[in-house]
């Protein structure tokens, strides 16, 4: 019952930043919110999905692929059962659908437990 659903994305400019959050709803999961890691998966027209960014239960540790390192950074509110996403200066080959996940291992693999529907991020001018 309980699903991720993730909003912000949009158009944005080369350069320009862009903010998704990623929240529960439907249900509560099996265990409490902080136990799961939260991670950020994309995939653009053609390509495979790949791994963007994820963060451990309480958020202290965090993992990013290369190609988004030092841009993107990735939050959460437990609290609020809220994860974020931060991209900042977004390029074109930024342009994908994005995806929130959540499973109990950290992991940069799709052994993930929990998927939202995606939200679409376009990169142009």
């Amino acid at each position: 019952q309980v699903q991720l659903v993730e909003s912000g994305g949009g158009l944005v400019q080369p350069g320009g930043s862009l903010r998704l959050a990623c929240t529960t709803s439907g249900g509560t999961f099996e265990h409490p919110f902080n136990y799961y890691a939260l991670a950020w998966w994309r995939q653009a027209p053609g390509k495979d999905r790949e791994f963007v960014a994820a963060a451990s239960g309480n958020g202290g540790l965090t993992y990013y692929a290369d190609s988004v390192k030092g841009r993107f950074t990735v939050t959460r509110d437990n609290a609020e059962l809220t994860a974020y996403l931060e991209m900042g200066s977004l390029q074109p080959e930024d342009t994908a659908v994005y995806y929130c996940a959540a499973g109990p291992a950290f992991t940069r693999e799709p052994e993930y437990d929990y998927w939202g529907q995606g939200t679409q991020v376009t990169v142009s001018s």
